[in-house]
């Protein structure tokens, strides 16, 4: 049993899967959280993600997606328009309250782009590391082909 949460960390970042999958296979099985809106985030590819945030009743102008310093923050919030009358609800299930979800971004995790489709708010993410950052193969050359560097003496300057 373990006596630490790593659930919000876990659940709020994006490309450090790999490091949190052996954190949790060490220490315990992840407990869910309840929150809103709920979301998932899905591994699409060797590099490609997708954060899908269930978003039913909000249009593409109450949604507003932000990164900043690495953080990835998702915010909704239904505007009323001008003379539109509240509606008297006998029972009302559908939240459609305002919201904020952030989400930690890896290094070279970037928005690729984003599409609201049947009321989930699909944000296409993608790693692209830098060509200097990436792995460089080293040709090794036959030791018998080696060039012989002369040393001569420097020369006095006069």
């Amino acid at each position: 049993m373990r006596t630490f949460d790593l659930a919000p960390l876990y659940r709020s970042t994006v490309g450090f899967d790999r490091l949190f999958s052996l954190l949790d296979q060490g220490s315990g099985a992840d407990v869910p959280v309840p929150g809103y809106p709920p979301y998932n985030i899905e591994k699409t590819g060797e590099t490609a993600y997708r954060i899908s945030v269930a978003v039913a009743g909000f249009t593409e102008q109450d949604l507003s997606i932000e990164v900043k310093e690495q953080a990835l923050t998702i915010r909704g919030e239904k505007v009323v328009a001008e003379g539109e009358t509240k509606a008297e609800y006998l029972h009302q299930g559908i939240a459609a309250r305002a919201f904020e979800r952030r989400f930690q971004l890896a290094d070279y995790v970037f928005v690729k782009g984003a599409a609201l489709e049947h009321g989930l708010l699909h944000v296409d993410l993608v790693r692209e590391i830098p060509e200097a950052m990436k792995p460089r193969h080293i040709a090794i050359a036959n030791g018998g082909g080696a060039r012989v560097i002369e040393s001569k003496p420097a020369k006095k300057a006069a």
